[in-house]
């Protein structure tokens, strides 16, 4: 894979650079992380994440001693607890652009990785989406009936062309993975994209904003003809990196994408931490490595405090 998640912070931010000085072809622009909201009135924070060496391989075994988290500028060593995450399955959406013409490799890219979710441990047939979208709204193309898709299957909703409701059906999926799934769950979006929007209602914030309050983890796979040079590119790592999830081309193959997802599922880690400070507002999060330094972290990258006196 063409590109690393060890770059998703300087990613993050020159992605803030570029839509704030205008990029073309995008509706809408990115907001500053202060805008990203992901409520919580309890005194304790809790955060899962995984672990990830500099070849993007998952570290399975992580100590408390290995990290220390900054949350906004106070650094955080102090942990109530440190355990392997809760999650005991996983619910699946595949979220699909259509907009723009679709490829015969593309088409059975999407295939293969249907039949992949399908066939895995963990992820049972309700708990399995397809949702495509194009023109003014998202559209579910299945529910529960995955498995019958194959290389050569039927998407209906595949039409190509139109507008690009990107933001608008990152909060659809997100919405409907939130609302079918409890606190057990490891709710996953793979998202097939080139990063584009050109008609959502909804912002790039409000994206972010649904699935950091829907616990959505998004995997973007980059479908873009010239991925890592075309700003859509940004979008698609930003997504991933604020999420919890990672970022991959569509050279990279279903079977690296679902692999990623399998292995974080099975590696992840759940800490909690005292809430280091009542200010109301937005609380970015940043885990960071204290001894081995090629360690990368994946997590949510905030919180919003609302304070319950006010």
């Amino acid at each position: 894979m063409r590109g690393t998640d060890k770059f998703d912070s300087l990613l993050f931010a020159l992605f803030l650079t570029v839509l704030a000085s205008g990029v073309s072809g995008f509706a809408q622009t990115a907001p500053d992380p202060a805008e990203i909201t992901f409520h919580s009135n309890a005194a304790e924070v809790r955060v899962t994440f995984s672990t990830t060496d500099q070849n993007n391989r998952v570290i399975a075994t992580v100590q408390p001693s290995d990290f220390a988290i900054v949350d906004q500028d106070l650094v955080v060593r102090d942990f109530r607890s440190f355990t392997r995450s809760e999650y005991t399955r996983m619910d699946v959406a595949v979220l699909v652009d259509a907009s723009g013409s679709i490829t015969g490799q593309f088409r059975q890219e999407l295939a293969h990785v249907v039949e992949l979710i399908a066939q895995s441990e963990g992820v049972p047939d309700e708990a399995f989406s397809v949702v495509s979208f194009r023109d003014l709204k998202p559209a579910l193309v299945c529910d529960g009936n995955c498995r019958s898709m194959n290389a050569s299957g039927n998407f209906p909703s595949l039409a190509s062309g139109g507008q690009t409701p990107l933001y608008d059906s990152i909060v659809f999926a997100s919405r409907m993975l939130g609302g079918r799934s409890d606190l057990h769950t490891r709710k996953v979006l793979i998202l097939f994209s080139d990063g584009a929007d050109t008609i959502s209602l909804k912002s790039f914030s409000d994206a972010i904003d649904s699935t950091l309050a829907n616990d959505v983890a998004i995997y973007t796979v980059d479908i873009s003809d010239a991925p890592h040079v075309h700003p859509g590119t940004l979008v698609l790592r930003s997504l991933a990196a604020s999420t919890g999830g990672r970022y991959f081309t569509v050279e990279s193959g279903s079977a690296k994408v679902l692999d990623a997802i399998l292995e974080d599922f099975h590696a992840a880690y759940t800490v909690a931490y005292k809430l280091p400070s009542h200010a109301a507002g937005f609380h970015q999060l940043r885990i960071l490595p204290t001894h081995n330094l090629s360690l990368q972290f994946h997590c949510r990258r905030g919180y919003y405090y609302a304070d319950p006196e006010n």
